[in-house]
């Protein structure tokens, strides 16, 4: 079994708990607060190869290059 510590409050997370890898509800919606209020950034900027991987074929094959 293995721990889960949150992210958060660093308490441990319960195996099974719907909030994983949070401890409780509490903690999941600060997470959320502080993505929306931007305290959280992806450290680099997406480039156009790493879209491509996400998008579906049906995708690619009718955007214009």
């Amino acid at each position: 079994m293995a721990i889960v510590h949150c992210p958060i409050c660093k308490k441990e997370a319960v195996e099974g708990s719907p909030y994983i890898p949070f401890c409780s509800d509490r903690c999941r919606l600060i997470d959320l607060g502080n993505w929306a209020s931007e305290k959280y950034v992806v450290s680099t900027p997406a480039e156009r190869d790493d879209l491509e991987e996400l998008e579906s074929p049906e995708a690619r094959e009718s955007r214009p290059r």
